[in-house]
């Protein structure tokens, strides 16, 4: 594990999630999951995440697109508090849902509305 890579990623990462969110994750690992734990911190949040070229409000948009689009609804909760945090407005994710619909699905658009609008009401907005 490159330490330097890891350290970003894990700043980045609690930015993005939250700091609670990321160390639990991180201190409720065991010996079974702690290598993945380590690897998307290391990869996705320091190697992908860490690079310039990209702001984290246009990470976070192509997130929300792509997790929409695999049908994965637990990491779409997750990264739509993180778009929130990253700037990203209701109306922007709102669109990208829309085009979601067109592109993927309906039924992926549906449920990516259905659960943008349960983290909204979880978040007070």
């Amino acid at each position: 594990m490159d330490k330097d890579t890891y350290e970003r990623g894990l700043e980045i990462r609690k930015s993005v999630l939250g700091k609670e969110f990321v160390e639990r994750s991180i201190n409720s690992a065991d010996e079974f999951n702690k290598p993945m734990q380590e690897l998307v911190t290391e990869y996705c949040w320091g190697a992908v995440w860490g690079r310039e070229e990209l702001p984290h409000k246009t990470r976070s948009m192509l997130n929300l697109a792509m997790l929409s689009a695999l049908n994965r609804p637990h990491e779409l909760k997750m990264h739509i508090r993180g778009a929130l945090r990253n700037g990203v407005t209701k109306a922007e994710i709102r669109e990208i849902f829309l085009q979601v619909a067109i592109y993927c699905g309906v039924p992926a658009g549906v449920d990516s509305f259905r659960t943008a609008q349960e983290i909204f009401k979880e978040e007070g907005g």
